[in-house]
């Protein structure tokens, strides 16, 4: 893979062939020809996910593999061009599928290999007939100018340029005479235009008129035409300017005029051989418009019996979408072989959902090791990239570009990485050659901006993003509504947060008991941004603040036990730990090391070990201090959690009296070190990590039932803290 899509290999592998050359019918970046997998209808391929998960990515590395060497087209459904007409075009003759389709067809047409340019003759014909609708006397120019381009799709580059250019200039000509005439009131002037365009395409014997005239043909099928081609253009028409279900109808329509072009490209005069391998089509962003759009439209007429040649792919954000319920769904390492597809009764059943998976703790450091080759890297710095960004490939990859460009500098944590300032080095989603000048001419000269900033522009939804940090603090919905309505204006409230909540739902995010925002990565962005909004951090203590006093004030939720020692999100104990863990991010550890030292001899040992890692997820910012030293975070400070886990002089108050000192210092110890290795922008201390060993097994020895979790623990937690894997809590390594 040109892009090194690290765990992609059951899409582009060659031997044996993935996905991708099993539907194209070639080999990725190469001109040979691979055996086909499902030769009579085609899933269409949807990889579905987050933000962040490489969709694009992978359709990028699609356009890469097959440009050039079969018709292929990519569209962003986010782009700017699909968001709204372009001046002086009404609204009702616009849609954003009509403009996909122009889209797609002017890069399908583009000749590849020993092959020549594909013409849309069909297509360009009900293109026509919808623009006519919004053509008048008064923007005559603006009239030729759509029908020129939309004529310029049925070229096949045979004829000289300038031959070209005067047909089409002939032709648009005779298009818009009626505008000049006397009109027909104030309402379109599609009729008389349908009427000049098929006289027009019925007077030449060129190899252009003989195609026109047979797509004009081809509407005399349309819907209650009863064989009148005329009728056909004009219900196509007048059913797009309708809108609603009448407009999607149309626009099915078109779509199959785009697909019954190809099929003639492929199947017609030209031998296919002159064309191996199947069209592609690639739709990213599909989750906006025009994308669901193209996709029930492809899906309808396939269930209806209508085929195609064309292998569709799709990038769709979130898990999935009501047009594609019935869907086969399948993981990514399913279809190494076969892709255990097959067609059921409903349109959505032609469709195959593929979530795209996280990278794995192997698939990481080979992405920080290829971006940083030739520099030092820190030996644990991958393993700590993946705990940090839990196998983002997005987030791995600006990491690992960060690391590039900042080792060399002195930064060498994650926390430094993402506070450093970082240059991208191309823009993602920006995929067709007009898009990329218009984001960088929009962009200008880019200069660096800390790379934390950069990933959370990229992997936050529009909008809401200050809102969404602060609740980033919350564990839940209660929570955050205590948090909205303390620190944030008051219009915003419980209607606000839920609106933030389904949007997460929406972005396809996981939802996790004790989180209000579930991906560790994503928390973990936000929080950093919080803290380092204002130069006192004020909103960052007063959010923690907050909810110390809410979960000191509060009952027990109503279907929670109010005074048993569950660990349910209801309960009391939950409330305390949480109350715990912000006391522990405003810098006071030691009411968490007695609420541990009091319930390690009455609690269960998995509920303590529990209660023990909540409590060190606690986010840590060093308290500054006066001389300058790097903090690991972009500013001057110093972690002392290292030399309270190994137990240097002075590293904490004398226990209370009457208390097990102890049990009380190796609690203490304990903790900090949990909190030290844990820590997603901090590198493990591995001192530290063997520390928690020997401190782990003599808590092991004060419990005379109930030791094998501690013992188990013993073992496993120095190794999952080195690798950057989740310290496991009795279950087996992943």
């Amino acid at each position: 893979m040109r892009r090194r899509l690290y765990g992609r290999g059951a899409l582009f592998d060659t031997e044996p062939p993935g996905l991708a050359p099993r539907l194209v019918g070639l080999r990725p970046f190469q001109h040979g020809p691979s055996p086909c997998e499902h030769p009579r209808e085609l899933p269409f391929v949807v990889f579905a996910g987050a933000r962040g998960l490489g969709k694009s990515a992978v359709l990028a590395e699609l356009r890469a593999a097959y440009e050039g060497r079969t018709p292929l087209a990519l569209i962003d459904c986010e782009a700017d061009r699909f968001a709204g007409p372009p001046a002086g075009r009404p609204h009702e003759v616009w849609s954003p599928v009509a403009q996909a389709l122009v889209t797609i067809a002017e890069q399908l047409a583009e000749p590849v290999a020993d092959a020549g340019r594909i013409p849309f003759p069909r297509l360009a014909t009900g293109l026509l007939a919808v623009a006519a609708g919004g053509w008048n006397d008064r923007d005559m120019p603006r009239a030729r100018r759509e029908a020129e381009r939309i004529l310029l799709l049925n070229d096949t580059g045979s004829w000289a340029g300038g031959h070209t250019s005067r047909w089409v200039g002939r032709v648009s000509a005779r298009l818009t005479d009626p505008l000049t005439g006397p009109l027909p009131g104030t309402g379109p002037v599609v009729e008389p235009v349908v009427e000049a365009a098929l006289e027009t395409f019925s007077e030449g014997v060129s190899p252009t008129h003989r195609r026109l005239r047979k797509a004009a043909a081809w509407y005399r099928d349309h819907p209650n035409a009863d064989g009148n081609p005329k009728l056909g253009l004009l219900l196509l028409s007048g059913h797009f300017r309708a809108g609603g279900d009448p407009r999607t109808h149309a626009e099915g329509h078109l779509v199959r005029a785009l697909l019954a072009d190809l099929d003639d490209a492929y199947g017609g005069p030209l031998p296919r051989a002159n064309r191996p391998g199947r069209p592609v089509v690639l739709i990213d962003n599909a989750q906006s418009a025009p994308g669901i759009g193209l996709i029930g439209a492809v899906l309808r007429d396939r269930a209806g019996g209508i085929a195609d040649r064309v292998a569709f792919f799709a990038g769709l954000r979130g898990h999935g979408h009501p047009a594609l319920r019935n869907a086969t769904r399948s993981t990514l390492s399913a279809l190494a072989r076969t892709s255990g597809w097959e067609p059921g009764g409903t349109a959505s059943s032609r469709a195959l959902l593929v979530p795209l998976s996280p990278l794995s703790p192997d698939d990481t450091p080979r992405v920080v090791e290829a971006a940083c080759r030739g520099l030092a890297v820190p030996s644990r710095l991958p393993g700590a990239a993946h705990r940090l960004t839990r196998g983002s490939p997005l987030g791995t990859t600006l990491f690992a570009e960060s690391a590039r460009q900042n080792l060399s500098r002195g930064a060498g944590t994650p926390g430094e990485l993402l506070t450093a300032d970082l240059v991208p080095q191309e823009a993602d989603g920006a995929h067709e050659t007009d898009e990329v000048d218009e984001a960088e001419e929009k962009r200008g000269v880019r200069e660096g901006r800390p790379a934390y900033r950069e990933l959370l522009d990229r992997l936050t939804p529009d909008g809401g993003r200050d809102e969404l940090a602060l609740l980033a603090v919350a564990h839940d919905r209660e929570s955050a509504c205590a948090l909205a309505a303390a620190r944030l204006p008051g219009d915003f409230g419980a209607v606000g947060v839920l609106a933030l909540e389904a949007r997460l739902a929406e972005e396809g995010l996981p939802t996790v008991p004790g989180q209000f925002v579930g991906d560790p990565f994503l928390r973990a962005l936000l929080l950093l941004g919080l803290h380092r909004r204002e130069p006192d951090h004020g909103t960052w203590k007063a959010a923690h603040r907050t909810l110390v006093a809410h979960y000191t004030d509060i009952p027990a939720a109503p279907d929670g036990p109010r005074d048993g020692p569950g660990d349910g999100p209801g309960s009391k104990e939950q409330r305390i730990l949480y109350r715990l863990l912000h006391e522990m991010a405003l810098g006071a550890t030691e009411p968490a090391v007695t609420h541990l030292r009091d319930a390690f001899p009455r609690q269960d040992t998995k509920a303590w070990l529990r209660a023990l890692v909540l409590l060190a997820s606690a986010p840590y910012h060093p308290a500054p201090v006066p001389a300058p030293v790097p903090d690991g975070y972009g500013g001057v400070a110093s972690d002392a959690r290292a030399r309270v886990a190994l137990g240097r002089v002075g590293t904490g108050p004398p226990p209370p009296q009457g208390a097990d000192t102890a049990l009380h210092l190796r609690i203490r110890r304990l903790l900090h070190g949990v909190w030290q290795v844990t820590d997603p922008l901090a590198l493990p201390d591995p001192v530290v990590a063997e520390r928690l060993r020997s401190e782990l097994e003599h808590l092991s020895r004060l419990r005379p039932v109930d030791v094998e979790p501690l013992l188990r623990a013993s073992v496993h937690w120095p190794e999952d803290a080195l690798s950057g894997r989740p310290l496991r809590l009795g279950q087996t390594p992943a």
